[in-house]
């Protein structure tokens, strides 16, 4: 909805200019006559434009530690605002924030002016911002939330760097076979074929899917394109995501490391909006959002819908398989002593730990594992190519 400054006289004959939302200009009229206002000007603001492009956790931590820092030394929040948007190198962020500067003047909330930034500001971020606000403790909550997201942004690399590690190895792995029967199996081929003998079976197996790719790779291309796009599409649906979901729970070791990870991150974040002022049910449909696996999504909503007819939230949890006992037992002692933030947080410390660990442990697993495969897949081609030629030498002796 746009909005107008207006300049406007009260019945008192005291001139008053602010700025409203409304949709026309002739609405903003309407609106101050029934006020019994008389209307001098109306004037429609211009919103900066919004400048595209990615904004990373990094830059959003810096730009909440330094607006903490700010609100505490006694800082108005507009001009906090304002300091933010010129300094931060980030143009997405600047431009977002200048957005942000525009709705606080217009009267708006500072989480109401978040909460129009969803790919800056997600939905957790602007809820602890809406307590903090409620509460008049917005820079304490800030730091809070600086310090989550860092954490936060720690597990998450954790895990992706876990993963990055065998994807490098099976892309190497894909370009070596690829060039090798792209490239190489024809040359001998074509030195096998001028001798005219018979090959062995290894050998014809190697050299018909050398022939297949060379002659076939647009449908190779074609089938792996349209199997990505599929998946895609299949874990896009309510049903795909929690088969898919539920089968990497079910891996060995990597399902160990989503687990404890998805532990972590369920109870820092609830713990962090229980304590910083958000109630429990709000705290875990938004935990539940940003759960990661719809497996563990569906556990928290069930246990919400557990909370809000008058049970536990630990007693779903237990039901539901996915949570370790002794997360449930300090779930339950949490509960009933009444400081079920401050024992979600040493969950969530512990198991930073554990997926330390477990990271470390599916690392040291999948490099004997990678080793082992290249070497019996490409080895197993050189060999296959060179066996006619010791039969070659053999014939010739």
């Amino acid at each position: 909805m746009p909005a107008f400054t207006y300049t406007a006289r009260t019945a008192a004959g005291e001139l008053r200019t602010a700025t409203i939302e409304a949709p026309t200009a002739q609405d903003v009229v309407a609106q101050l006559r029934r006020q019994r206002m008389t209307v001098v000007k109306v004037d429609e603001n211009a919103k900066p434009k919004k400048v595209k492009g990615s904004i990373r956790m990094r830059d959003i931590v810096i730009f909440t530690r330094q607006f903490s820092t700010m609100i505490n030394a006694g800082l108005p929040l507009v001009q906090a605002l304002d300091i933010l948007a010129k300094q931060t190198e980030n143009k997405p962020l600047a431009a977002a924030t200048r957005d942000i500067v525009f709705d606080v003047e217009s009267g708006h909330t500072v989480a109401d002016a978040l909460a129009k930034h969803p790919k800056a500001f997600s939905e957790l971020y602007v809820n602890m911002v809406a307590a903090g606000e409620a509460g008049g403790i917005l820079d304490t909550i800030l730091m809070r939330l600086a310090t989550f997201m860092e954490k936060n942004d720690a597990l998450v690399r954790k895990v992706k760097g876990a993963m990055i590690y065998p994807a490098v190895i099976m892309s190497v792995a894909t370009v070596a076979i690829a060039v090798l029967l792209i490239f190489v199996i024809p040359v001998f081929e074509g030195m096998f074929a001028g001798v005219g003998m018979g090959l062995p079976l290894p050998t014809r197996i190697v050299i018909g899917a050398s022939d297949f790719l060379r002659t076939y790779w647009w449908a190779v291309a074609g089938a792996i394109a349209l199997g990505v796009w599929a998946f895609r599409r299949y874990y896009a649906t309510s049903g795909g995501k929690l088969v898919i979901d539920r089968l990497l729970l079910r891996f060995p070791v990597l399902g160990d490391v989503l687990r404890k990870s998805a532990v972590s991150r369920f109870t820092r974040t609830l713990g962090t909006l229980i304590s910083s002022g958000v109630s429990i049910l709000d705290g875990l449909e938004i935990t539940a959002k940003t759960a990661g696996n719809r497996v563990i999504q569906d556990a928290i909503m069930q246990s919400r819908a557990s909370i809000a007819g008058g049970d536990t939230i630990a007693a779903p949890l237990q039901k539901s398989a996915v949570f370790p006992p002794m997360v449930i037992s300090m779930i339950a002692v949490g509960e009933q002593t009444g400081g079920l933030d401050e024992m979600l947080s040493k969950i969530a410390d512990f198991y930073d730990e554990e997926v330390d660990a477990a990271v470390g442990g599916l690392l040291s697993l999948l490099e004997p594992v990678m080793i082992v495969f290249l070497g019996v897949v490409v080895g197993g081609m050189v060999v296959a190519m060179y066996l006619p030629i010791f039969d070659m030498i053999n014939a010739v002796q």
